[in-house]
């Protein structure tokens, strides 16, 4: 799985199913984190969604985790501070 520390947090790739049944963490796929999220792809509803649900997973505050890059596609790189690599992957 992609994880870079950049001394204040970590980035992380994630995939991003929009539409799923419920919010839950779906394993890894080609070296991202994949998340499926409720929330439609539309007007940015499912960036914020997988914003909060990661907030929540990792439990840092929603202003902790910030979308990096992919605002539009599933494919994004998502910057968490306040946390490390290791930390991240005991809590997938």
């Amino acid at each position: 799985m992609h994880l870079k520390e950049d001394g204040t947090g970590v980035i992380i790739k994630v995939r991003v199913q929009p539409r799923a049944s419920r919010n839950q963490l779906a394993g890894i796929m080609d070296d991202a984190l994949r998340v499926r999220i409720t929330a439609p792809p539309v007007d940015g509803e499912a960036n914020e969604a997988c914003i909060k649900f990661l907030a929540e997973v990792f439990k840092v505050p929603r202003q902790s985790v910030q979308l990096v890059s992919g605002h539009t596609g599933r494919n994004k790189m998502i910057r968490i501070a306040g946390i490390n690599a290791e930390r991240i992957l005991q809590m997938i």
